[in-house]
């Protein structure tokens, strides 16, 4: 069974898609077999690698209508865009219409887990998450192993941080354990003593349920989701591909 890691933070822009590519890239480079799986609806990891809903046979959303695990196309789903470093299974908007398609399914919180007991083998699935509360974050968090929670050191970025622990608390009260999870912060400028301070904030509040290794900025990752590629593709020595081959060694340990 792969270890599952979920990527979520219901606010957008914080270095979510980043961190599930980039940690991807790290984990392959390696020496593990990595799934990425892209599930929100816009579609950001797919485009990032190239890969469009339009010229889709199937998508992560066919894998959650599957009537039965052992039914999941996970051979139709998974691709392997770029130089092959890791796999990819792509988003589709029809991710949107899982909370109406599943609405009355039964056991529709564990559709995912269920299909990833039953898929090919990886060493880590990474989830790229969807920002907004549904079917699809949940059938996430169940699913996962660990949570990693990107957060930029931006005051403004901690307040999304509440909506996503108001979700995993409500979980909590009905799963056999509590949610794993790891604070990540993310979008660094050393430069800046706001984000000194933010940093400072979020190691008090998190502590050791906060990665060590902190993600900067980097214009590298711009220029690599330009190009179609993960920053390990495009830079591989940058400061950026250095600093998630740290957080793939964190995770590792865990």
């Amino acid at each position: 069974m792969a270890r599952i890691l979920a990527i979520a933070n219901q606010k957008g822009g914080v270095g979510k898609t980043t961190t599930a590519l980039s940690l991807a890239g790290a984990l392959a480079l390696a020496g593990r077999r990595v799934l990425v799986m892209d599930l929100d609806p816009h579609g950001c990891a797919s485009a990032h690698l190239g890969v469009f809903p339009e010229g889709l046979a199937a998508s992560a959303a066919d894998l959650f209508l599957a009537q039965e695990a052992g039914q999941a196309p996970w051979d139709k789903v998974i691709r392997q865009p770029g130089s092959g470093l890791f796999d990819l299974a792509p988003s589709c908007p029809r991710l949107a219409d899982l909370d109406l398609d599943l609405k009355d399914r039964k056991g529709k919180g564990i559709v995912l887990r269920q299909a990833l007991e039953s898929g090919p083998g990886y060493d880590h699935v990474l989830l790229d998450c969807p920002p907004h509360t549904g079917v699809v974050l949940v059938n996430a968090l169940v699913a996962a192993d660990l949570l990693i929670i990107p957060i930029q050191t931006d005051f403004l970025a901690l307040h999304g941080v509440r909506h996503l622990f108001d979700t995993m608390r409500a979980l909590n009260r009905v799963l056999p354990r509590p949610i794993a999870y790891r604070a990540l912060a993310t979008m660094f400028d050393r430069r800046a003593k706001a984000c000194l301070r933010v940093l400072a904030l979020l190691r008090d509040k998190f502590g050791e349920r906060m990665f060590q290794t902190v993600i900067g900025l980097d214009t590298k990752f711009r220029e690599a989701s330009a190009a179609g590629k993960v920053v390990q593709e495009l830079a591989p020595d940058c400061r950026g591909a250095g600093e998630y081959a740290r957080l793939a060694e964190e995770v590792a340990a865990l």
